[in-house]
């Protein structure tokens, strides 16, 4: 009879016999498994190299192709801006000094004067300053002689308040804006935390760029951004004519330059540029305030529907 230890005996057999099997095959497969996984990591590091090479040389044109639009850009630019003035207004914490720095350079190559540089603090467009700029904006502590819009909405309201004082009319025999109203209106903004004066002294100027970087986040890009696009229409309206010039970011669905060119009304009226941080797109910013000028605006750089540059003005 079969008893209990033939089970077992046989029971051992046949794992000693499967454990077997595994040894021998896992030996001999081994050995090619492992050569074709040595001959993969030796592709990869080679695709690596070449990827490295690759971006390196792509790295060298890019540096080649910007350091011949810096050199290229006075040339550009030259007279674009003859006599006329640009006032700065830098809209987000994210703009890098460098980028002003630049479109101040350029401004002035291409004939035109910086009256000076306003930095837009977060306050600004944060709907929980609107009752205080109300109050003030409304209050007894304007200066006598300016005029609001005829409207309850905050944005609008100090946005019409700053482009009265900041920018010089295009119409023949308008008033110049007082520079002392300029001053008061200045400082009582700076004392709400809403902006600061960079520069050492503040005059009206003839056009407006502002400067923005970066997207707001979903929730509160309405309501921030609303504040911003009123600024930017007023300035536009009471000068010469107003650019927004920003990085890639700021062209996405959120951003200043991408809610502006959402909107066609809006768009028709100020040229935005969404390369600002590239000498291609400093360009961009100066040759579109000339063209503001002529009554045209655009939309210039990188991003879809966009033109790289605006058109060169013919030499004199």
């Amino acid at each position: 009879m079969i008893d209990f230890r033939y089970h077992l005996v046989s029971l051992i057999a046949v794992f000693l016999a499967v454990a077997l099997g595994i040894v021998i095959g896992t030996t001999a497969l081994n050995e090619p498994i492992l050569a074709d996984i040595e001959n993969q990591v030796t592709a990869l590091e080679q695709d690596k190299r070449d990827l490295e090479d690759q971006n390196r040389e792509l790295q060298a044109e890019l540096d080649t192709g910007g350091a011949f639009e810096e050199a290229v850009a006075p040339s550009l630019v030259a007279g674009a801006l003859a006599g006329r003035s640009v006032v700065l207004v830098v809209a987000g914490e994210d703009v890098a000094e460098e980028t002003v720095e630049e479109v101040s350079a350029l401004i002035a190559a291409a004939g035109g004067q910086v009256t000076g540089t306003l930095a837009l603090q977060p306050e600004y467009s944060d709907p929980a300053s609107a009752a205080g700029l109300q109050s003030y904006v409304t209050g007894p502590g304007l200066p006598t002689g300016l005029s609001l819009p005829e409207t309850d909405d905050t944005g609008q309201l100090v946005a019409g308040l700053l482009a009265q004082v900041l920018m010089r009319p295009d119409t023949l025999g308008a008033a110049e804006p007082d520079g002392t109203a300029l001053s008061s209106v200045l400082a009582g903004l700076s004392a709400l935390d809403v902006l600061t004066q960079e520069s050492p002294a503040v005059t009206a100027a003839d056009y407006a760029v502002v400067l923005t970087a970066g997207a707001f986040a979903e929730e509160e890009a309405a309501e921030r951004t609303d504040a911003l696009v009123d600024l930017a229409v007023a300035l536009d309206a009471a000068g010469s004519g107003a650019v927004v010039a920003g990085d890639a970011p700021s062209a996405r669905e959120t951003g200043l330059v991408g809610v502006i060119r959402a909107d066609p009304e809006i768009s028709a009226a100020v040229s935005t540029v969404d390369n600002v941080g590239s000498a291609a797109g400093r360009i961009s910013t100066v040759l579109a305030l000339g063209r503001e000028s002529e009554g045209t605006s655009g939309k210039y750089g990188t991003g879809e529907d966009t033109q790289p540059v605006p058109p060169v003005p013919a030499a004199p």
